[in-house]
């Protein structure tokens, strides 16, 4: 009875397996039946459509920058600073006060100046009187002379008496000459007197130390109390006008000469050159410049020449002395488009291609010709017609003559096809992301009980047959242990 019992468990148990078995074949034939039934989607990628248009060729130059107007406020006297008129940094205009000198020395000299006019004055005065006196004496001297002359014919005077008059005569004409020099003289001195004067009143204006230009004004050298001298070579402060700024770009004299050459023959646009400079920060100037000239002459140590362009700078951006980036347009390359890095193919060959999606959405592979880049972006001048789908994003994961789903380019969003995919093609692209070995969700702090592990979001479906399995097998031992609890 024993054995019989032990024979139906044992058959028990082999029919469990036997059922277990067909039931993971029928599983696995209905898995594949659905797997036979689901369709890989197409990849994705991201184009830009072609639209050919005309590129300048741009380069660029180390620059610097330098103020249009620069002046240094120097003092022309000697003197005290009584004040300092104006704050540093501040923008002053052409004539406003900045430094006052203590005048004292130089209104005493003008109070000299005037007495000294005044004497001159007197004196002017003094020689005319005696010129006229003089005048006179001569006059009366001649007179005497004709009243002789005609009695010396006759012989009713005497020879020395004759001579006598003309002696008179001759000595009241030295004199008469005498007293014009000292009128001259005394008008001399008045010019001079008043010479002096003006000058001691320009040296009094000048202890007030004004502005040249219109401009920022830096720091003081200065400040009151100090002596100032109008031979010291340090200035008081230097004023510069930022309104408007000189760029000083250095290019070579072959550049230079290729740049005017297509001006001339109309392959550089229109108008002056523009120029666009990026600051020290890496940030691009909102304002546009324009190169104003270049040098007479080649700087035989380097071989460049000097371009100067002229920029606006109404907010004091930029700085007298900075150092920026200048871009400078050299042509303007026609039919041509831009296209980011990511689009283009480099081969082993060193030719360049990019992919093109066709009117099949199937890929195509296009050589492409480029000139150099402009704002990070390849310069395309050949190879490619307008209209045309140029991918850009997802080029590493399609291949020739693949059909490929298409969505525009967008280099200002992270993902723009994201948003465009629906909730299965995302799910089915998004990889799944594994627990740490070793921690547990409690560990972390963080309640989420169906977290799959490591294994099962690396491998989706391995782990859900596994899973599977383990619980076939421990229905199995359950039943097996009811028969051997029925056997005993």
């Amino acid at each position: 009875m024993k054995f019989s019992l032990q024979v139906l468990s044992f058959s028990v148990l082999v029919a469990l397996v036997t059922l277990v078995g067909c039931g993971k074949s029928e599983q696995k034939a209905d898995g594949a039946a659905v797997g036979a039934g689901e369709q890989m989607p197409l990849a994705s990628v991201e184009v830009q459509t072609v639209t050919l248009r005309s590129i300048p060729v741009v380069k660029s130059f180390s620059a610097r920058v330098t103020a249009i107007e620069t002046s240094q406020v120097r003092p022309q006297v000697t003197g005290i600073v009584e004040a300092v008129s104006f704050q540093e940094g501040s923008y002053v205009k052409a004539g406003q006060e900045l430094y006052r000198l203590n005048p004292d020395n130089y209104v005493s000299a003008a109070n000299n100046g005037m007495a000294a006019i005044q004497m001159a004055q007197a004196s002017l005065i003094s020689a005319k009187a005696s010129l006229v006196a003089q005048e006179a004496t001569l006059a009366q001297a001649q007179a005497d002379l004709a009243r002789v002359e005609g009695l010396i014919d006759i012989d009713a005077v005497s020879r020395q008496l004759y001579d006598q008059y003309i002696t008179a005569v001759k000595t009241a004409q030295a004199n008469v000459e005498a007293a014009k020099a000292s009128v001259n003289q005394a008008n001399a001195s008045i010019y001079s007197a008043k010479a002096n004067h003006d000058a001691s009143r320009l040296d009094i204006s000048r202890t007030i130390i004004r502005a040249p230009i219109s401009g920022k004004i830096g720091i003081s050298a200065v400040t009151a109390g100090a002596l100032v001298s109008a031979s010291q070579t340090t200035p008081l402060a230097t004023i510069s006008r930022t309104d408007m700024v000189y760029v000083d770009i250095k290019q070579s004299s072959s550049e230079l000469l290729t740049m005017r050459q297509q001006m001339a023959n109309g392959q550089a646009g229109e108008g002056l050159p523009e120029v666009q400079i990026i600051l020290e920060n890496g940030e691009i100037y909102p304002l546009i410049g324009h190169l104003a000239l270049s040098d007479a002459s080649v700087d035989e140590s380097t071989g460049t020449v000097k371009l100067r362009a002229v920029f606006p700078n109404p907010d004091g951006l930029l700085i007298p002395g900075m150092y920026v980036n200048a871009n400078l347009a050299q042509s303007v390359v026609h039919n041509a488009m831009l296209l980011p890095q990511s689009a283009i193919i480099r081969t082993p060959k060193g030719e360049t291609q990019v992919y093109v999606v066709n009117h099949n959405n199937q890929i195509e592979v296009r050589h492409i010709k480029t000139s150099g880049t402009l704002q990070g972006q390849w310069v395309v001048t050949d190879g490619l017609s307008n209209g045309e789908s140029v991918v850009v994003v997802g080029g590493a994961k399609v291949k020739p003559e693949q059909t490929v789903k298409t969505y525009p380019y967008s280099s200002g969003d992270k993902n723009p096809q994201e948003s465009k995919r629906t909730p299965k093609q995302v799910a089915q692209t998004r990889p799944s992301v594994p627990i740490i070995s070793g921690q547990s969700l409690q560990q972390n702090g963080t309640n989420q009980p169906n977290q799959p592990s490591q294994e099962q979001a690396l491998h989706p479906t391995q782990s859900t047959t596994l899973k599977d399995d383990s619980r076939e097998q421990a229905e199995a031992l359950a039943m097996a242990e009811a028969a051997d609890d029925v056997a005993q």
